[in-house]
């Protein structure tokens, strides 16, 4: 007989009653599989999101197709549904990724590993379905010569334990704009045009703009085709209707070529109104303070709101009052994981030149051992040391602490002063910070 589905009936009989599947996110002959369908169905659950209809779900699976993702789903294994629930054929557990690249400096576009659409189901927790997933795709990850994994995380206690440290951080802000923005230097807000145009526009410049805008940002991370649409208000994951009363402004440099972008969506709060940006794209700062000087003019609107906003935003300086711009909420944003460490090391721009020894520990096994960094002329050469008592590491840290230092959004100096790295060699972390040390803060502009 099968076990039975019912919760708390028979289900613990084996050790691991799930078998992980995984398969393309694709449209099969113009549609979605039935397994696909489940499975996004799974996914806008555990996210609380709009139940999906058929339209839906084969226009996601195009979008999905595009980043090539590969979806898995955690599967009972002998088990029957009671009547009228969901049934074995739905994944009580998912998980995705997708392959983009990471802008780590001087021009470098690393090849790294997305994770996505994580979600177990309540009555399904604490029985290692997380770990398994999250285990075997880091795994092959690595297999396949990929150097980082990433993630954007809704919770903030739950990737620590699998290797991932916090790389960057973004800011919810409120500007008030009542009466106009002032600018400090006028003329530095006021180049080239800003026009409106359809919010459709947007859609087919994303990808163009962006591709501009990731290749001078340090810290950003490649955008899935879906942003093509939510930054112009079309239906997503999680919200199954059009976006009302969106609109776009375009930002035209000197030669009207379009370099930057702001779509936005007016409403009205009870004591104020307000408009939120949906999404921000501009390529240089010209077209950044324009677009913001445009914000700034819209008539009977008090306060703009941005949730993804840089930590070390030009704006705030830019304003003549600088207490109108106000940071409501900063917080984690882009969590790295560092797989393969002489290869991450040596990818990324080092502002000094110089030697350390450092001891990475990773309970996965991945990056773990001793490696000695050796920095000429901003390149590092990264080397293995035997693990035989031979070579003393100067600085020990586990793999957490190295990815969160990868991009230089914390300091060693503030991880030591927490407690989670170990000096073993004096004045060893402020070599570490003067290599790693970054000309510019990290700046993620991608959820996934």
């Amino acid at each position: 007989m099968p076990q039975s589905y019912e919760p708390g009936i028979n289900r613990q009989s084996r050790p691991f009653p799930y078998e992980l599947r995984t398969f393309a996110s694709r449209l099969e002959d113009g549609k979605a599989s039935a397994e696909l369908a489940k499975w996004m169905q799974a996914v806008a659950l555990g996210f609380h999101g709009d139940t999906l209809g058929d339209a839906e779900i084969s226009k996601y699976a195009a979008s999905t197709e595009v980043d090539g993702q590969m979806a898995t789903g955690a599967y009972l294994i002998d088990a029957t549904a009671p009547e009228g629930a969901w049934g074995p054929d739905y994944p009580v557990a998912t998980y995705a990724y997708h392959r983009k690249n990471l802008n780590v400096g001087a021009g470098t576009l690393l090849p790294v590993h997305q994770i996505t659409a994580v979600t177990v189901r309540p009555s399904h927790r604490r029985r290692g379905l997380l770990r398994a997933m999250m285990g075997s795709d880091l795994a092959q990850a690595k297999a396949a010569g990929i150097p980082i994994a990433a993630l954007t995380a809704s919770e903030a206690t739950i990737y620590g334990r699998f290797g991932f440290g916090v790389a960057t951080d973004s800011s919810n802000i409120e500007v008030t704009v009542k009466g106009g923005l002032e600018f400090i230097v006028s003329a530095a807000a006021s180049q080239g045009v800003v026009e409106i145009a359809d919010v459709g526009v947007v859609r087919d410049l994303h990808n163009e703009i962006f591709a501009r805008v990731h290749a001078t940002t340090y810290g950003s991370i490649g955008r899935q085709d879906m942003y093509r649409l939510s930054a112009s208000g079309e239906p997503t994951y999680g919200r199954s209707e059009p976006m009302k009363n969106i609109r776009a402004a375009l930002h035209y440099d000197a030669s009207g070529a379009v370099d930057g972008y702001v779509t936005y969506r007016p409403r009205q709060e009870k004591a104020r109104s307000t408009v939120d940006i949906v999404d921000f794209l501009a390529v240089n700062d010209a077209a950044y303070l324009a677009l913001w000087n445009y914000l700034g003019s819209l008539d009977l609107i008090d306060v703009i709101i941005w949730d993804s906003a840089p930590v070390v935003d030009p704006l705030e300086w830019a304003m003549a009052a600088k207490r109108l711009y106000k940071r409501t909420v900063t917080e984690d944003h882009l969590w790295l994981r560092i797989l393969d460490t002489p290869g991450a090391l040596a990818a990324r721009e080092y502002p000094a030149d110089g030697t350390l020894t450092i001891h990475v520990g990773d309970p996965l096994g991945h990056a773990s051992g001793i490696f000695k960094i050796a920095v000429v002329h901003g390149k590092a050469t990264v080397t293995r040391c035997p693990e035989d008592g031979s070579v003393e590491s100067e600085l020990s840290m586990g793999v957490s602490e190295l990815s969160s230092l990868y991009l230089g959004g914390v300091s060693a100096r503030t991880l030591q002063k927490a407690g989670r790295i170990r000096e073993d060699s004096p004045r060893a972390v402020a070599r570490f910070d003067a290599m790693f040390a970054a000309a510019e803060a990290p700046h993620c502009m991608t959820d996934f």
